[in-house]
C-alpha cells in the first residue's frame, strides 16, 4: 500500500503557488524588487540667453538607468510646459517668453522606473522674443500684383517658424493673409493685389501662440501684372529635345489649353521618347521658347500631363489622374536670354514627389496639380526675348517625360 502525505501535499501545492505567482509577477513586469531609489541631482547648471527662451546647459546624474532630463517652466502665456532632453544630452533649449524678465527653471531626472530626483531650479532672463524683431524689421516692397515681406537673416538667425499677420486697406476695407515661415532670411510673396495704394500693416505670432501687436508697415502700390500672351511662341526646334511623339507635340506646352484627365481628343501635352533622343533620356532636356517679344516675369506656373491610359472598359479614360506618375517631368531649371548666346539662370524647381508608400496622393497635391504648380521667382527677371526650360528629372520613367503647360506672368511687351 502507498501511504500519502497529505500534509506534504498541501505544502508542495503552497510552493508551486508562490512560484507560479512570482512567475505571473515577473512576466507582468511587476518585478518583487522594483527600483525606487531617485536618480542623483542635476548638476553644474548653466544658461545661454536666447530670442524667446535659452539653452540649458548641464551633467546629467551619471546613473545606469537615467532616461531623460526634464526643464519645467511656465511660459509668457501661463501654460505650464516642459521640454526634456535624453540621457546622452548634455542641454535643452527652452522658448515660449516674450519678456526680458526671470523665469524660474526646474530641472529633473527622471529613470526607467519613473523615479524623479530632487528638483533643482535656476532663474532664466531671456532675450526679447524674435517675433518682435521681425515685425520691427520687417519690410515692404512692391512686385508685379502684389508686395514681398522681408527681414534680415540676423533677426531670425536659427529658422524659428513664425506666423505673420499681413492686413491690408484700401479704403473702407481690410483685408487679412496670414502666412507661414520658419527662413532665416524672410522673403515672402503676397500676390493678388490691384496695382492701387494699400496701407498695410502686420503682426507676427510664434509657434507657441504668442503674438506680437499691430503696427503700419506704409502704404505700397503693387506693379501691374499681366499674364504674358503666348499667340507669338514658337518652340526653336534645333537648340530643343524633339517632343513630337505620338499625339505630344512641344508646342502643346504654350498652347493655353491645360491637359485633363476625362479625354485624350485635346492632345495637350508633349511627350519626349528616348527612341527619338539618341536612344536615352539624357537630362537635361532642353525646351527652347522665342517668345518674339520682350517680357519681365516674377512668377510662373506649369502643368503635368493629367490623362492615363489605364481602363479599356472606359475607352481607355481613367478614374484617376496621371500626376505625379513616373513618366510625368518634376524638376527643371529656367534661363532667360536676348541672343541665345549669354542666359541668366532664373533657379532650380522641383513639383516634388507627395506619394506615400503605397502611392496614394494626397488631395491637396491633386488639386494643386489641377491648379498648376506655381513657382515664384527670388526677384523679376531681367527683360528677355529666348525662354529656356530645362527638364532635370522626371518620377523614374527611362523611356518618357510628359508635360502639359506653361504660363508666365509679369510685363508683357517690354
Amino acid at each position: 500500500m502507498i501511504h500519502i502525505n497529505k500534509f506534504s501535499i498541501k505544502i508542495n501545492a503552497f510552493i508551486v503557488s508562490i512560484l507560479a505567482i512570482l512567475f505571473f509577477a515577473a512576466c507582468n513586469g511587476n518585478e518583487i524588487n522594483e527600483d525606487v531609489t531617485p536618480p542623483d541631482i542635476v548638476t553644474n547648471i548653466s544658461y545661454r540667453a536666447t530670442s524667446g527662451g535659452a539653452v540649458l546647459y548641464f551633467t546629467a546624474p551619471a546613473d545606469d538607468d537615467l532616461l531623460y532630463v526634464k526643464a519645467s517652466y511656465r511660459n509668457s502665456l501661463g501654460n505650464d510646459v516642459f521640454k526634456v532632453s535624453s540621457r546622452y544630452c548634455d542641454s535643452i533649449e527652452i522658448d515660449g517668453f516674450v519678456d526680458e524678465l526671470p523665469h524660474e527653471i526646474t530641472l529633473t531626472a527622471i529613470d526607467n522606473n519613473k523615479n524623479e530626483s530632487e528638483s533643482v531650479k535656476l532663474s532664466v532672463t531671456p532675450l526679447k522674443s524674435y517675433i518682435y524683431a521681425i515685425r520691427d524689421s520687417m519690410t515692404l516692397a512692391v512686385d508685379f500684383g502684389g508686395v514681398r515681406l522681408k527681414w534680415n537673416e540676423r533677426f531670425n538667425p536659427n529658422g524659428k517658424q513664425v506666423f505673420i499677420y499681413l492686413y491690408y486697406e484700401n479704403g473702407s476695407k481690410i483685408e487679412e493673409r496670414i502666412l507661414s515661415s520658419a527662413d532665416t532670411t524672410g522673403n515672402i510673396p503676397v500676390f493678388g493685389l490691384d496695382s492701387i495704394p494699400y496701407n498695410f500693416y502686420a503682426a507676427v505670432e510664434d509657434f507657441n501662440g504668442n503674438k506680437t501687436d499691430t503696427v503700419g508697415k506704409g502704404t505700397y502700390k503693387p506693379l501691374f501684372e499681366q499674364t504674358i500672351d503666348k499667340s507669338t511662341w514658337t518652340v526653336l526646334q534645333s537648340l530643343s529635345v524633339d517632343g513630337d511623339k505620338y499625339e505630344g507635340s512641344l508646342k502643346a506646352f504654350f498652347d493655353d489649353e491645360i491637359d485633363t484627365k476625362n479625354s485624350n481628343t485635346d492632345n495637350s501635352y508633349f511627350i519626349i521618347d528616348r527612341a527619338d533622343n539618341g536612344g536615352q533620356l539624357n537630362f537635361p532636356l532642353n525646351i527652347v521658347i522665342d517668345l518674339n517679344k520682350s517680357v519681365v516675369i516674377n512668377r510662373f506656373k506649369v502643368w503635368q500631363r493629367a490623362f492615363w491610359y489605364l481602363n479599356d472598359d472606359q475607352n481607355g479614360v481613367s478614374d484617376d489622374y496621371y500626376y505625379y506618375q513616373e513618366s510625368n517631368m518634376r524638376s527643371f531649371e529656367i534661363y532667360v536670354s536676348n541672343d541665345l548666346i549669354s542666359w541668366t539662370d532664373l533657379g532650380s524647381f522641383d513639383i516634388g514627389d507627395p506619394k506615400d508608400s503605397e502611392g496614394n496622393v494626397p488631395v491637396a497635391k491633386i488639386q494643386e496639380a489641377i491648379d498648376g504648380h506655381e513657382f515664384v521667382l527670388e526677384s523679376a527677371s531681367p527683360a528677355f526675348r529666348y525662354l529656356k526650360f530645362a527638364i532635370l528629372s522626371n518620377y523614374g520613367s527611362e523611356i518618357y517625360v510628359y508635360g502639359s503647360e506653361i504660363t508666365l506672368y509679369g510685363l508683357d511687351n517690354q
